[in-house]
């Protein structure tokens, strides 16, 4: 029985680092989607960077991040455009989306929470996230962010995201629960499909 070769895709990096230069911040996001999981995190925001090492983690991403932003006001313009520059980013390593599976889907528990996270490289972006947060912060990190990064992340990456905190009373494990969960679902989408070689997994041809 022969092994399935991987897809030529593989062959290419899929790497990618985008800037990001405005009045509220500065910001620097290098990703490898293939990457093994190691992250060099700079937000100014520590529960933030923690919830960040989780994407790349669990999504065995190599991932960048320098964020330079008005904190002095609140973290509200550094977590979005985080989520943005993430998102422009990502597209960017993605390319043409051959081969992917396109779709993942993860459930993620911690102690008493659990989430669910469902996503789909569409090229259409959509959130729909339901968490309610039983705290308004963690630490430094405004818990209503959570929903502007990833409303920044999936109108720039070009994704559909659902997001479902099923169970949680712990703010800290509700967020952390979502992250892990969003990083895996990321992994499963991305992974090259032996059976779907340099195929766009699309009806239309096109994503």
């Amino acid at each position: 029985m022969n092994t399935p070769t991987a897809p030529e895709a593989t062959s290419a990096a899929r790497v990618a680092e985008v800037t990001r230069n405005t009045a509220e911040t500065k910001i620097r996001v290098r990703v490898d989607l293939d990457g093994t999981g190691r992250a060099k995190l700079a937000t100014g925001i520590g529960f933030f960077d923690h919830m960040l090492d989780q994407i790349a983690r669990h999504g065995l991403i190599d991932l960048e991040i320098e964020c330079e932003g008005d904190l002095h006001i609140d973290g509200h313009h550094t977590v979005e455009d985080v989520g943005i520059t993430l998102g422009q980013a990502v597209a960017r390593a993605v390319g043409d989306k051959k081969g992917i599976r396109r779709y993942g889907h993860a459930y993620v528990p911690l102690d008493e929470a659990l989430s669910r996270v469902v996503i789909d490289f569409s090229g259409r972006p959509g959130l729909v996230m339901d968490v309610p947060f039983t705290s308004g912060m963690v630490g430094a990190f405004d818990t209503q962010l959570t929903y502007e990064f990833f409303q920044g992340f999936v109108n720039h990456a070009g994704v559909t995201l659902h997001i479902d905190n099923l169970k949680g009373v712990n703010a800290h494990h509700q967020c952390e629960t979502v992250f892990k969960a969003f990083a895996r679902a990321v992994r499963a989408a991305l992974e090259f499909d032996p059976r779907s070689a340099g195929v766009i997994p699309s009806t239309k041809g096109s994503l």
